[in-house]
């Protein structure tokens, strides 16, 4: 009897589970139609996108052709606008005011502090040669004042406070010119300065000389050397190691470079400088010049700077925060050019770099070599260009007392140097170099 009922048991349960499996398969069948559908369905919905994209890409460029040709059609219009305003100008004469006024070669700064006379003498110099268009109402003059309140902290007891005053002017009122006004070189020049006829000509052309070659660091209007004894042509300009500075341009690009490690101060020990020991003048302290940082080879790097051979700016400042030591002997003999110049005409790619190499080292080659501690009296009786080789800087030194040249040197570089040569006229139209011992193969000479 119990085997009888476990049997039904199982019977009952095989027959229950049929139906089941049966309604598994169909449910399965069921989810796999459904399934086919929606994958359908997701290609066509796929396919529908593909399409509304590519409609959409054929939209967009038929509408940029549209803006193109609309855009196109606005700049014609412009430019016969422009082409009529600039026939226009051409007939009143005023054919530069595009290139003069809205793009300038570049701003001119006068660092001025508390020398009203000085200030108005150079103010009168400059706008005396300034050119400005007839009817341009814009005088160009512009006051800028720098309201410094913060106390010097200098360095060591007996520094002279001006000097760092001074260095936080000139940061200044760079920044100002290059960052907000925006230009894109500046000239420098200080209150006690009056300047050449040419000498905007002269700074124009030196501009197209800072784009073209980057070994040129800044353009100067000064010669150290400028002294009339020294000087005879205004047309010639020279390459220089030696940054001149009193009345100089410098490009945006350079400021970019010296702006953020621009110096509080730069000292050097006065004591021992020659100038001032040629001069018998004796400091127990420490001078502080933006100007010798600049002349250190590792802000300089290698690049060098235009200098003429006549000056064109003259400091006529005996009074100031270099308390007018060196104004005697060194400033007032100053020849300002008064040659006007036609700059404009001038080839002046002979002061590129890979050219002016070769243009010094034919002048060098044509001048007569001179020995003997009785060089100055051999290079007056020769006729024509001497050179004259100095061994060290106490050698340079001697030879360019004699002749009353500086004898300064920084961080290895006399003034006015080009690969340790120094070049002046001496009494007539002879030049003079003073050659370094490596000059001659710098600039690829051999010796005789």
């Amino acid at each position: 009897m119990g085997k009888c009922c476990s049997c039904d048991y199982r019977y009952l349960l095989l027959i229950a589970a049929v139906p089941f499996i049966y309604i598994q398969m169909r449910l399965f069948v069921t989810q796999s139609r459904y399934a086919d559908r929606i994958a359908d369905a997701i290609e066509a919905e796929n396919q529908c996108t593909r399409q509304t994209r590519l409609l959409i890409d054929q939209i967009s460029l038929q509408k940029e052709r549209l803006l193109s040709l609309e855009e196109k059609k606005r700049q014609d219009q412009e430019c016969r606008h422009l082409r009529a305003l600039v026939q226009d100008l051409e007939r009143k004469g005023l054919k530069k005011l595009v290139g003069d006024v809205q793009v300038p070669v570049a701003a001119v700064v006068v660092m001025a502090c508390n020398r009203a006379d000085y200030l108005e003498r150079t103010i009168k110099s400059i706008l005396k040669y300034r050119v400005v268009p007839a009817d341009h109402l814009y005088d160009g003059l512009t006051y800028m004042q720098h309201l410094d309140y913060e106390p010097v902290h200098t360095e060591r007891p007996g520094e002279l406070i001006a000097y760092y005053k001074i260095a936080r002017h000139y940061k200044w009122a760079l920044d100002q010119l290059f960052y907000k006004h925006n230009f894109s070189r500046v000239i420098i020049l200080e209150d006690d300065m009056e300047i050449a006829p040419d000498f905007f000509d002269y700074f124009e052309a030196g501009a197209a000389l800072l784009d073209i070659d980057k070994t040129i660091m800044a353009i100067s209007s000064w010669n150290d050397n400028g002294q009339r004894q020294f000087v005879h042509d205004p047309y010639v300009l020279y390459r220089s190691d030696f940054f001149p500075g009193l009345g100089w341009m410098l490009s945006k690009s350079t400021w970019d470079e010296l702006s953020p490690k621009w110096p509080k101060f730069y000292e050097y020990t006065s004591l021992c400088d020659s100038l001032l020991q040629s001069s018998r003048i004796f400091l127990d302290q420490k001078i502080t010049y933006w100007d010798d940082w600049l002349r250190l080879k590792e802000n300089h790097k290698g690049r060098q700077f235009i200098r003429p051979e006549v000056c064109r700016t003259y400091n006529f400042g005996e009074h100031g925060s270099s308390m007018g030591q060196f104004f005697r002997q060194y400033l007032e003999p100053i020849k300002l050019n008064d040659v006007k110049v036609n700059w404009k005409s001038m080839d002046l790619s002979y002061l590129v770099e890979d050219k002016y190499v070769k243009h010094f080292a034919d002048m060098l080659k044509k001048a007569t070599p001179v020995h003997g501690t009785d060089a100055i009296l051999k290079a007056y009786n020769i006729d024509g260009d001497v050179r004259i080789q100095y061994q060290d800087k106490s050698d340079f030194e001697r030879i360019a007392s004699q002749f009353g040249i500086f004898e300064e040197w920084k961080d290895g570089v006399p003034r006015t140097a080009y690969k340790g040569i120094v070049v002046f006229r001496y009494q007539t139209q002879r030049r003079v170099f003073l050659v370094g011992p490596n000059s001659l193969q710098q600039l690829g000479i051999k010796e005789a």
